[in-house]
């Protein structure tokens, strides 16, 4: 029985993992060795209460929780010797678009706020209702409601009012 787990754990972390490095890279805005180590510790806490986990309805949307709330422990316990910077070490290559504005976008979700990006995230990249998005952080639907149409106008004031050019055709 115990084997059995293991094996359905280890099965659904290797299936899960990918998706929630990309999720933990965007909540990050790109660093991704904080982004391995949220994965790393959502993955430790989920093995832990794997029993319960697994006879919930949706082990994935509960590992994003998990992730998500992982992360915004860690912007609250945060050094204050840790500085963000704007700069990237490396440029982009002229031949590869989707570098470009992957940088851009990272750049600009970078620029909001930790809950604000948490919800940007959680609404459009994991595709999350209002209220699926206020229980994984702990907030009001109301919260979730305002934090998204700030973060929303904060995107628009840093990347220009035409996101088309941002949009793949």
């Amino acid at each position: 029985m115990r084997h059995d787990r293991a094996d359905e754990y280890a099965q659904f972390a290797a299936a899960r993992a990918g998706h929630l490095y990309r999720s933990a890279c965007l909540l990050t805005a790109g660093d991704t060795h904080l982004a391995e180590d949220l994965v790393q510790e959502t993955l430790g806490r989920l093995y832990v209460r794997w029993s319960r986990v697994s006879r919930v309805g949706n082990p994935a949307g509960y590992a994003q929780t998990v992730l998500t709330r992982a992360f915004l422990a860690h912007q609250r316990r945060r050094s204050s010797a840790e500085r963000s910077t704007d700069v990237f070490p490396d440029l982009p290559g002229t031949a590869d678009g989707d570098a470009s504005l992957r940088l851009t976008l990272l750049d600009a979700l970078s620029r909001l706020p930790a809950k604000d990006r948490a919800v940007v995230v959680l609404r459009y990249w994991e595709d999350r209702s209002i209220e699926e998005t206020a229980d994984a952080m702990n907030a009001s639907s109301a919260a979730v409601r305002t934090r998204c149409v700030r973060a929303l106008a904060r995107l628009r004031e840093l990347l220009g009012e035409d996101l088309a050019e941002y949009a793949r055709p």
